[in-house]
């Protein structure tokens, strides 16, 4: 049994699911996300709960059975909620600002990096009061584009071990290397 396939996704207030022709719609307060269903799960609301169904025990269904659960359930929580990502932009000079709803990073390139948010993701950038380092939040309803638009944004200046210098998310650890060894002196 698929452990993830069988938890039952709660249905919030708000928050509506239809299915036509094998694509699932699902509406809510921040707003509606569509996704094409594999025809081998089926997916019922019964008592205000989303239920996924799989056809055999066969290892490929089992396997699209918790896919499926979990995209519905990221699906469900976005229109409701919403996701965010913090990201730190570490480094003596390197600012991050808004140019109307595109991102403008200074992070020690020779030119600065615009940056077009994706459809339906939204920027904040802000300073650390006790730290004074620059800080953006990545907003956005569909996890998949988040998460894209958040890595895009860290491909710009990936962090570096021996200073730490780069754009990283809040909560990611960077391993430190340390620096050069001094010379041994006399034998």
């Amino acid at each position: 049994m698929s452990r993830i396939g069988q938890l039952p996704i709660p249905l919030p207030n708000g928050v509506q699911l239809s299915q036509e022709d094998g694509v699932l719609t699902v509406k809510g307060p921040k707003g509606a996300l569509t996704r094409q269903l594999h025809p081998a799960i089926s997916v019922n609301v019964e008592d205000g709960k989303i239920v996924c169904a799989r056809p055999s025990d066969s290892k490929e269904h089992r396997s699209l059975h918790g896919l499926m659960r979990s995209l519905i359930n990221n699906m469900v929580v976005g229109v409701s909620q919403g996701y965010e990502k913090k990201m730190i932009v570490q480094g003596v000079g390197y600012r991050a600002e808004l140019q109307g709803v595109n991102l403008n990073l200074l992070v020690g390139l020779s030119h600065p990096v615009l940056i077009e948010p994706m459809e339906g993701i939204a920027f904040e950038v802000g300073v650390e009061t006790n730290t004074r380092m620059p800080f953006l939040i990545v907003r956005g309803i569909d996890k998949e584009v988040l998460g894209q638009q958040a890595a895009n944004i860290r491909r710009i200046k990936p962090p570096e071990p021996y200073k730490g210098k780069g754009i990283r998310y809040s909560d990611e650890v960077i391993r430190r290397k340390a620096g050069k060894a001094g010379k041994a002196v006399g034998k």
